[in-house]
């Protein structure tokens, strides 16, 4: 374990509870676990047009997370799935990580009002304690959760709309395609579940890996925005880190893909020849 890692670049792919659907939202109707998932997810696409089921009835199927060290350089991505774990291992290594860590700055797009109160209910569920991460005595503006304590988690949505000031339609697919990132592919959350009740589990812990890199991509030119690097100094860091996709894609084969649909961003202050 390394002492040098200031940052947890994450992304949370998840999935509905079946049993706590059909318990909750069917009671009466007897219906199959699965069937009342399809259910429900039918009638929010009818309400909606959107078949997403609320956090609350969701559980974690894969986390990733890239370690990143205080001059942004990404060092390693490790994958927290269900091929290997059950929903509360991962939620159990999530927030262990984070303390063995040191404490790492989350990174996420999106994070505070999905993938962190979704874990933070997981941990809820599954028995855990995060007093580190709650820190009831503590001052308000101190603690962790603080909305804009950026010391402890810095979600790049809120940064791109002024803390919910206005919308940012489009997503990490648009912030990522503007820097030249691959961005969503062929891949959306819409197909998590359908993936997860085949036993697909690695092609959802693939696509966490990337939405991960999308998100690094984005914090990086987010602090180029910022001041905190300079353009040269974030364009070296990127193409540091497509070389070291490519070494890694040997033992981990999305990388090859994700380079693939790789795009060159055009830098508008390199006069063109």
């Amino acid at each position: 374990m390394r002492n040098d890692i200031s940052y947890f670049v994450f992304d949370t792919e998840t999935v509905a509870d079946p049993y706590l659907v059909a318990h909750l939202k069917y009671p009466d109707e007897k219906l199959e676990p699965q069937e009342a998932v399809l259910r429900w997810q039918e009638e929010l696409q009818q309400k909606t047009g959107n078949n997403f089921i609320p956090y609350t009835f969701q559980i974690p199927t894969a986390v990733s997370i890239a370690k990143i060290t205080e001059e942004y350089e990404l060092l390693d991505i490790i994958s927290l799935g269900e091929s290997e774990f059950t929903p509360a291992e991962i939620t159990e290594r999530f927030w262990r990580g984070w303390e063995k860590y040191g404490r790492p700055t989350f990174v996420s797009f999106y994070g505070r009002a999905f993938d962190i109160p979704l874990l933070e209910l997981a941990a809820f569920r599954y028995g855990l304690s995060l007093p580190g991460w709650f820190s009831p005595l503590g001052k308000t503006y101190d603690q962790p959760r603080n909305r804009y304590n950026q010391h402890s988690h810095i979600d790049l949505h809120e940064i791109l709309t002024n803390f919910g000031a206005t919308r940012f339609t489009g997503g990490l697919d648009l912030a990522a395609n503007l820097i030249g990132k691959p961005g969503k592919t062929d891949f959306s959350g819409a197909l998590v579940q359908e993936l997860h009740l085949k036993n697909r589990f690695q092609e959802i812990e693939d696509a966490c890996r990337c939405n991960t890199l999308d998100t690094y991509f984005v914090f990086l030119r987010t602090r180029v925005l910022m001041g905190l690097l300079t353009l040269q100094e974030e364009q070296k860091l990127v193409e540091k880190t497509k070389l070291w996709l490519e070494t890694e894609s040997a033992e981990v084969p999305v990388y090859a893909a994700y380079i693939k649909n790789w795009g060159d961003w055009q830098n508008p202050w390199i006069p063109k020849e």
